[in-house]
């Protein structure tokens, strides 16, 4: 707080009064590094969208990423903290960071098998691992808890870029273990995909984009669904675009499992974080609107 030594009822100049008062409201301003709104674009807090979920008993958390968001990152850590308290053991994390021929050496890690260097090393880790994604791999490993590596090797991804979907029938029968099982179900007129087509359309790079889009959506559902029990709460990070409006992931799990509990929470950015913008309301249960400005990780 800054204090004025001014006597405001002897002051000749009301302008200047004006002006100085406006100083020291500025000074009482807080600068949001976040605010959360819910899905009706009205602006809640952090630890009641966090008593809600854990009221509503959902089955899945879909936790939607703005993948170089420092807030972003920090903030996953600190929900998987919070839900852990109340879950303990029935908690299961799982990321599209990390692509699902990769267990083995995850599950070596957690268990200790494995120095950090090697597992840099050996798992295909993305380049902001280190101060975004270990943090997560290592609450894991520290309480115990599965960590589920969810998405597609990036080489069948690329498959279905370059040749569609059934390309991936050509595939080792012992790899196609490491991909949703086939042949998955496409809605080309979901949201998420008709956004990459029309884009993929204007930068000319033909109309299988969506579909590598919809493998990874339904790789990650179909590993959420291995991994998960009765009674457990899996969280699941993922790009956000990943989970938005309730599609891409969440209409996979919904395919197989109708009656599943799920819960999307959504990462935007703005450049007045006040306001939820039009567009964004409604995407998510909870959207975190971070600014434009916030510190990247890279």
């Amino acid at each position: 707080m800054l204090y004025l030594n001014v006597n405001f009822y002897t002051m000749k100049n009301t302008s200047l009064c004006i002006v100085l008062l406006l100083i020291v409201f500025a000074f009482k301003a807080d600068k949001l590094a976040f605010q959360v709104f819910d899905e009706k674009g009205k602006t809640t807090t952090y630890d009641k969208a966090v008593k809600e979920i854990l009221i509503s008993k959902p089955d899945v958390i879909l936790f939607g990423e703005l993948h170089n968001s420092s807030i972003c990152h920090w903030l996953e850590l600190e929900f998987a903290r919070d839900l852990y308290a109340s879950q303990k053991e029935k908690l299961v994390l799982g990321a599209e960071m990390f692509e699902s021929d990769n267990q083995v050496i995850v599950n070596e890690y957690l268990s200790g098998k494995m120095s950090d260097k090697t597992f840099a090393e050996e798992a295909k880790v993305w380049p902001n691992f280190q101060t975004d994604y270990k943090p997560l791999l290592d609450f894991a490993k520290d309480n115990k808890l599965q960590f589920i590596a969810s998405n597609i090797p990036t080489r069948y991804a690329r498959i279905v870029y370059n040749k569609g979907l059934p390309a991936l029938d050509s595939i080792d029968a012992d790899q196609k273990k490491f991909i949703a099982p086939m042949p998955i179900r496409y809605n080309e007129y979901l949201k998420c995909y008709q956004d990459i087509f029309f884009a993929a359309k204007d930068g000319h790079t033909g109309p299988n984009l969506p579909k590598s889009q919809a493998i990874k959506d339904a790789t990650m559902a179909s590993f959420i669904l291995k991994n998960r029990v009765k009674g457990q709460v899996f969280v699941h990070y993922n790009g956000t675009y990943h989970s938005n409006n309730n599609e891409g992931i969440a209409w996979y799990l919904k395919q197989e499992q109708p009656d599943l509990k799920i819960v999307v929470i959504s990462t935007v950015e703005q450049d007045n974080i006040s306001k939820l913008d039009k567009e964004s309301t409604g995407i998510a249960k909870y959207v975190i609107c971070v600014p434009k400005n916030m510190t990247k990780t890279f």
